[in-house]
């Protein structure tokens, strides 16, 4: 299992970067990865209090989450070797960070701008150009400094798709269930524990969320904490990821940049919920408090982009056993499924 060592959440957090960088060994060199945006809104920020201890700090901005700009940073890795890596940003600049200082054998920071998903947490890696459309394995972060009066400077769209993300645990955990008992696959029931607790604390604060203060984003922040170290536990995505993110990943294929990722899970979720004969209209309804997308109007697609989506879901990858494979639903019936559910 790898878990975080240290996690500080709160107000003025990244003030705390230096002493959490010394307390775990880094006091000769660091790289900073992050975009252009998020370098002024803390990667600076990150770079004065490191180099205030004597720290030397280098900064590599990327814009994407592809192979190439992975290579890239692998290649800066190389060149400067330092002690450890800072992603510092969303979820594409963290997921490089993660994912090139895992392939040089070098730990990483998480220093997350918003909280839109769990990769802010997680050992997995979404980057475009590898074989495979969605996360791989990289490593969790050796720390997670999210400081609050940081994240809240972003758009609240961004916490609203991270409060979907951690609400997909729901069906993600059913799907992992349903493996177990029909494909006899591992089982982690601690870890499934963790991503369920996540989710129903989302549930119960929802309100809190609603009112779009500090102490809302930091139920949901630890919440996708908590799914992150959940599938560092489980050592795979199983926790927190079913068929509700292959449906997620299918409409990005078929209308890229439609959505944020958890939007596309949320709508997800509740159509996998009505396929486990769960409660899809109490998600549906905390979904519609918040103001987060439940239709594919709302997600920007049309109703044959769904349908597409869901058709193509159960495909991308074939060795994760969801509900999607047990039912095999034909056109005609993943069309009724998207229009009860009022996603259609």
């Amino acid at each position: 299992m790898q878990l975080p060592r240290e996690v500080i959440v709160g107000n003025g957090a990244i003030q705390r970067v230096a002493e959490i960088s010394r307390r775990l060994g880094f006091t000769q060199s660091a790289l900073i990865i992050a975009g252009s945006k998020t370098n002024d809104i803390a990667g600076k920020k990150v770079k004065e209090l490191l180099e205030e201890k004597g720290v030397a700090v280098d900064t590599l901005l990327v814009e994407a989450a592809t192979v190439k700009d992975v290579q890239c940073v692998e290649e800066k890795i190389e060149a400067l070797k330092p002690q450890i890596v800072f992603g510092v940003g969303g979820g594409t600049k963290i997921d490089v960070a993660k994912c090139s200082s895992a392939r040089s054998e070098i730990p990483f920071i998480s220093v997350p701008t918003t909280a839109s998903h769990d990769g802010i947490a997680s050992p997995l890696s979404s980057i475009k150009g590898f074989e495979k459309p969605y996360s791989v394995m990289a490593q969790a972060p050796l720390a997670i400094i999210a400081d609050t009066s940081i994240i809240m400077q972003a758009p609240w769209r961004f916490a609203i798709s991270g409060y979907e993300d951690v609400i997909a645990k729901f069906t993600a955990v059913k799907d992992w269930v349903l493996a177990h008992e029909e494909k006899n696959e591992y089982y982690g029931g601690y870890a499934a524990s963790l991503a369920l607790m996540s989710a129903r604390h989302a549930m119960l604060n929802v309100q809190l969320m609603r009112e779009k203060d500090e102490e809302g984003l930091r139920v949901l922040i630890e919440a996708l904490i908590s799914c992150g170290v959940s599938m560092s536990i489980a050592g795979s995505s199983r926790p927190c990821s079913g068929s509700e993110h292959l449906f997620s990943h299918a409409l990005e294929i078929i209308k890229p940049n439609c959505a944020m990722h958890g939007e596309r899970c949320g709508v997800g979720t509740i159509m996998m919920a009505y396929l486990h004969g769960a409660n899809w209209k109490r998600i549906r309804d905390a979904l519609k408090r918040l103001g987060a997308p439940t239709s594919a109007t709302e997600l920007g697609v049309e109703r044959d982009d769904v349908v597409k989506a869901l058709e193509l879901a159960a495909t991308i990858r074939p060795d994760r056993f969801t509900i999607l494979n047990k039912l095999s639903l034909n056109r005609e019936a993943y069309e009724h499924l998207a229009k009860v559910t009022e996603v259609t």
